[in-house]
């Protein structure tokens, strides 16, 4: 696969440092020290992963993400990447964001070269999702699965990678401020935990 100037320099920095940073400490909590890492669930944290799909449009590094459909019972009308819990059949999270991508956006497990994970992201819904960074080839049919996804759409990777998009906000929840990044893109709002995800792929490679 050919990706556009730039993306080479972000590739090589990923493969070096990514293997050495996966004990860092990534999640919800971070943004708020005050909240424990699953302050909105009782019980041990439940094992899920998400793919980072990359691949090359119009000449530059994209990033493949989905809206979700409206009716769902959690994240209802978010965006998010492809992925989801971790199955007992899985042979862990790498074939579980496969597996997920494959069922939400039709997307071949042939069609995926995997470059390897980020550390483990804390969510303060009770998951623990292990981001798996991959190349997708251009020609990959992206179907969305009407019953998960509304939409499958790309951001230019650069946009994404700059830290002049990451925004800091916060809303009111139980009486406190809690804190969170947002990235929005055009008409897309990109925020809570993809962008947490983004920015801590952000701070693996350039941080």
């Amino acid at each position: 696969m050919s990706f556009a100037a730039g993306y080479a320099d972000f590739r090589a920095r990923f493969l070096d440092r990514a293997p050495l940073r996966l004990e860092r400490e990534t999640g919800d909590h971070v943004f708020n020290p005050d909240l424990p890492p699953y302050a909105m669930w009782e019980g041990p944290p439940r094992d899920a992963a998400v793919l980072i799909p990359l691949r090359q449009l119009r000449g530059e590094a994209h990033v493949i993400l989905t809206q979700r459909t409206p009716h769902l019972r959690s994240h209802a009308g978010q965006i998010a990447f492809p992925g989801g819990k971790i199955d007992a059949e899985d042979a862990g999270p790498r074939a579980a964001a496969l597996r997920e991508a494959h069922e939400e956006i039709g997307l071949s497990p042939q069609a995926v070269s995997i470059l390897g994970d980020l550390a483990p992201y804390h969510t303060g819904s009770g998951y623990r999702i292990v981001p798996v960074v991959a190349e997708v080839a251009v020609d990959a049919v992206l179907v969305a699965n009407p019953a998960e996804v509304a939409d499958v759409f790309e951001v230019p990777l650069p946009f994404l990678m700059d830290p002049a998009n990451h925004r800091k906000q916060s809303r009111s929840w139980q009486g406190r401020e809690r804190f969170f990044y947002e990235m929005p893109y055009g008409e897309r709002y990109i925020w809570g935990v993809t962008a947490g995800i983004l920015r801590s792929l952000f701070e693996t490679v350039y941080g």
